[in-house]
């Protein structure tokens, strides 16, 4: 009883402070949730069990993007207000600044893929560069190739050394996993790890074209660079790698999730693997 009474004078108080009635306050807390309130929570739940692991990256148009694909209707403005109310966020957020106008694609008589088609299927445009990651024992270097038409990963290497060593290594995975027809067209920057004779010597063997950025435009190489983008943001920068071996580990681990899991915005938010078999 003393209890009751305690909380019924909380309750006046709070009523008092708010400006509203205490008839009015326990009416709304009888007051049975709306339809709508009830599938807020259901969103609410299913954002927090798809918001991990690599999917933590996810901001509010992808996490609408994979709601909508498990059949719960949603606007992305709505996934962002619960996104907010649970706390969550993409751990992407603030890491990078665009600034429109700041770089321009330019193209030269070495870039030949500028001048062709969008590829249909697979197979037929590739991309390749390399970049650096930090780990515990220094730094490692690490190349992709990239196929244009899915933006899956097709082949990658890891090397302490700079050099054309480490880029052939990523085009020969490539090559075995692969075995793109003849023709297809292999576009890099103008680096001496893409420009040495024996890395020429590689494409010419399996009659793959060249096809090169102008010199100090990296951007060119865009969808490349676009998956560095998200491999430092979504990893590389959310964890310290205290070995090569773990390094090595984990983004090995993230190809994979980017090649058959990952919704990528350039390919309508699939990821590559559907993107390839609902264009077959």
């Amino acid at each position: 009883m003393v209890e009751k009474n305690r909380e019924h004078r909380d309750v006046r108080k709070l009523c008092e402070l708010l400006g509203i009635s205490r008839s009015g306050f326990y009416a709304w807390r009888s007051r049975v949730a709306s339809a709508r309130q009830k599938h807020d929570e259901v969103l609410k739940q299913a954002i927090l069990e798809m918001h991990q692991g690599f999917r933590r990256a996810y901001g509010a148009r992808r996490v609408h993007q994979v709601l909508r694909q498990k059949g719960l209707p949603c606007s992305v403005r709505r996934v962002s207000r619960l996104m907010k109310e649970v706390g969550i966020s993409a751990s992407t957020k603030g890491l990078y600044v665009w600034n429109p106008g700041r770089h321009e694609f330019y193209t030269s008589a070495g870039n030949i893929l500028a001048h062709e088609e969008a590829p249909s299927k697979e197979g037929r445009h590739w991309a390749g560069d390399f970049t650096y990651i930090k780990t515990g024992t220094g730094w490692l270097y690490h190349a992709v190739v990239v196929d244009l038409f899915s933006r899956r990963v097709v082949g990658w290497s890891f090397s302490r050394k700079r050099n054309s060593e480490l880029t052939k290594s990523a085009l020969r995975m490539a090559l075995l996993r692969e075995n793109p027809p003849r023709g297809c067209l292999f576009h890099s920057d103008q680096g001496i790890e893409y420009a040495a004779h024996d890395y020429r010597d590689v494409l010419s063997t399996v009659e793959m074209r060249r096809s090169m950025s102008r010199k100090g435009n990296p951007l060119d190489n865009a969808m490349v660079e676009s998956f560095f983008h998200t491999l430092k943001a979504e990893l590389v920068h959310q964890q310290h790698f205290d070995s090569d071996i773990e390094a090595v580990a984990r983004i090995v681990e993230y190809i994979e999730f980017y090649n058959r899991d990952r919704l990528h915005s350039g390919i309508g938010y699939q990821n590559p693997h559907e993107h390839v078999l609902a264009c077959a």
